[in-house]
């Protein structure tokens, strides 16, 4: 008996990691292959709004009692009873419902911490909109494991809770009553980016919108558009369709620039250079010029902005000129009401608030934040540091989270590589060094090369040598990198904040330096003396202590403090004072500003550019 029972539970065991494997090489099959560009210029159907529920924490929708994975009978069947007699313990439609886009944890107040499987199904109808058309399943992002199923097929698969990702849906739709069942899994991981370790809250749900997008059968599926690397007065673009046929053509159009290219496909796709004198994007003149591209019967349509970006020594020099990056680390996290952010007006309030301060650059930390935020970043003038949550200690050795590593990065530059803003694609925040680390970073910073040589990259550091009164730069990391990112928080994690003013930084890299993070907690409306924790007063002090540092740092180009609102993080106990927020932002959750908002905004003043 106990023989057959060990038989049992191996033949279980290598069921479910045969099954875990193909999920993941199912999630990954296009991996680092086009994805469509620019929803926002597609014909779409919105998902978005009400979606059926059921929370599944034991996963009894997808496993059977023998830990198998359900072929006909899970959830994702969303079966009917048919006549009085059936078993079926589970219903969609009478099990609770939440908003799409949204996280589960703060709609409702039993799922506030958890962390395992959701079901969400949505029923819909298919309108065709175009003669011809081919339609693509699109999600902005769902948080963590998602997959998909479709009138109880399984299409498609996803890792990754901050990247779109597309499910080619031709062919396959009802035209009424079309169930579509995602289930949502957002257990943290230790193989996992970002592992199981983060000072953030691991928001769960279908946390974007949901789109079916309708593109003619001949479309165009990417491109990339931008000055060539050096140069002023040369546009460069690669254009990638879908089911075209050699020797048709594709035309850009950018009017004011007097500019109407016709270009010819061969095996999918073509690369064009083409003579201009756009005015260059900057923070001070945000210029975006109206491109159209069309192919066949599709045309889209884009606000692309050009500029230059370099180093030269320790300066970051755009269009030719050194520029002082006046930042501000910025979470995914919705003014007043918290969790994660879900609409555009949510964007601009932050964006807004950071304009305030004084910034002309934003860090969007700790991983890819919505397109919107992007879009409406560059046209209200932020450079922008992007980054995938390469956080702390991920498992450097194991090649299935390098893998999911690069999938992340490629999703991010994919989406965003139009958007003259961004200036930095960051692989890392604070990891710790080791050969495994600088093997696995190395690789990334390769790949990024590859994807993108027109950006610059970066890391943000947090490990420095020297003594209490000198902190020396020189993570191997920094070979690797253009810009280095530094985290250092003097005057909270170490030293009080009067030891800051008189810390001298030495770099052994001829590169320039972001002071990526710096700052302290503080509950707003809490007064004190400066030096009791937590108070205003505090905090204050450790601004004033810190941009007395940052002024002696002769290769600075730039700061991003840490961080402009409080917000929600598991790791911060304190209930009369944190109550699960980190309390190191400038402004509180509920839009107020406290007193060191205006010492940095006073920094920001007094810089030139």
């Amino acid at each position: 008996m106990k023989k057959i029972l060990q038989y049992t539970k191996t033949i279980c065991l290598i069921g479910l990691l045969f099954f875990s494997l193909n999920i993941y090489s199912q999630s990954n099959k296009e991996a680092n292959s086009p994805f469509i560009q620019n929803i926002d210029s597609r014909e779409r159907t919105s998902l978005n709004g009400l979606w059926q529920i059921i929370i599944d924490p034991l996963e009894n929708g997808y496993y059977n009692h023998r830990l198998l994975p359900r072929e006909k009978s899970g959830f994702f069947a969303n079966r009917k009873m048919e006549s009085p007699s059936d078993l079926i313990e589970y219903d969609f439609d009478t099990d609770y419902q939440l908003n799409v886009p949204g996280d589960w944890n703060t709609q409702m107040e039993k799922l506030y911490y958890y962390e395992g499987t959701v079901w969400y199904k949505k029923t819909f109808d298919y309108i065709q909109k175009l003669e011809k058309e081919q339609v693509y399943l699109y999600f902005e992002a769902v948080n963590y494991d998602a997959k998909i199923y479709l009138n109880g097929k399984m299409i498609g698969s996803h890792i990754g809770g901050y990247t779109p990702f597309q499910i080619d849906v031709s062919g396959k739709l009802l035209k009424e009553d079309n169930h579509l069942v995602v289930k949502v899994d957002n257990k943290r991981k230790r193989e996992a980016i970002p592992t199981v370790n983060t000072d953030w809250w691991n928001y769960g749900g279908i946390t974007r919108s949901v789109h079916l997008i309708h593109v003619p059968k001949q479309h165009i599926l990417d491109y990339t558009i931008g000055l060539k690397k050096g140069s002023k007065n040369e546009i460069n673009g690669h254009i990638e369709t879908k089911n075209g046929v050699n020797g048709e053509k594709a035309t850009i159009t950018i009017p004011e620039l007097g500019i109407n290219k016709e270009v010819v496909i061969k095996n999918n796709s073509t690369n064009f250079t083409i003579k201009a004198n756009p005015e260059l994007w900057h923070p001070k003149h945000p210029k975006l010029y109206d491109v159209k591209i069309c192919f066949k019967s599709d045309t889209i349509t884009d606000k692309i902005g050009f500029r230059t970006i370099a180093t030269q020594g320790s300066k970051i020099i755009l269009n030719g000129e050194a520029i002082f990056l006046k930042g501000i680390s910025i979470h995914e996290e919705a003014p007043f009401k918290t969790g994660r952010v879900a609409t555009k007006e949510e964007c601009i309030t932050l964006l807004k608030w950071a304009k305030d301060l004084g910034c002309n650059f934003i860090r969007l930390a700790h991983y890819p934040h919505s397109e919107s935020m992007v879009k409406e970043a560059e046209k209200m003038g932020f450079l922008i540091w992007s980054e995938i949550p390469v956080y702390w200690t991920v498992l450097f050795d194991n090649p299935v989270t390098y893998d999911n590593a690069e999938q992340q990065l490629f999703e991010m530059i994919s989406r965003d590589k139009n958007r003259a803003a961004i200036i930095l694609w960051s692989i890392a925040n604070e990891t710790p060094e080791g050969n495994d680390r600088l093997d696995f970073l190395s690789k990334l910073s390769k790949k990024t090369r590859q994807l993108d040589d027109s950006r610059l990259i970066t890391a943000a550091l947090d490990t420095q040598t020297g003594s209490k009164n000198e902190k020396i730069i020189e993570d191997k990391l920094g070979n690797y990198v253009d810009v280095i990112g530094i985290n250092s928080y003097c005057g909270w994690y170490s030293g009080a904040p009067e030891s800051c003013n008189t810390l001298r930084w030495k770099n052994h890299f001829n590169k320039p330096m972001i002071m990526s993070e710096l700052g302290g907690g503080a509950l707003q409306g809490l007064h004190g003396e400066p030096n009791q924790r937590w108070t205003e007063e505090y905090q204050e002090a450790v601004y004033i202590n810190n941009i007395e540092m940052l002024r002696n740092i002769d290769f600075l180009s730039g700061v991003s403090p840490w961080i402009l609102m409080d917000f929600r993080s598991p790791r911060r106990h304190l209930r009369r004072v944190q109550k699960d927020f980190n309390r190191k932002g400038l402004i509180s959750e509920q839009g107020i500003p406290k007193k060191a908002f205006y010492t940095l905004q006073e920094y920001y003043k007094n810089e030139n550019n």
